[in-house]
């Protein structure tokens, strides 16, 4: 990809791949499902787990997975909501980008 993705791209990415498991998912499954958008190392996405659970905007909880623990991250009522503004944020920013692209933003 020709773009850079930013932190709080990346951190928005993450929060809406988390969101969609109620009972969280796993670094591995992020790290697959955030790669069918923008390619992503699992040596970039943990820091960024990591920068999302010191913010508070998820939760982290290890359980047993075939005789080994798997640690597990969920989206927290303020990553819900840092999740709406991202989303709402993108909505207006793409609309704008389209638009210059389409030649009808002035």
């Amino acid at each position: 990809m020709v773009f850079n993705t930013g932190a709080a791209l990346l951190d928005a990415i993450v929060l809406a791949v988390v969101s969609r498991e109620a009972e969280g998912t796993y670094g591995y499954k992020i790290t697959q499902e955030v790669r069918q958008a923008i390619d992503l190392s699992e040596s970039t996405l943990y820091p960024v787990l990591r920068r999302l659970q010191k913010d508070e905007c998820l939760e982290v909880y290890d359980m047993e997975f075939g005789g080994r623990n798997r640690r597990y991250y969920k989206i927290t009522p303020k990553g819900s909501a840092q999740l709406r503004l991202y989303e709402a944020e993108w909505s207006r920013y793409s609309e704008r980008i389209t638009a210059i692209f389409e030649g009808g933003y002035r």
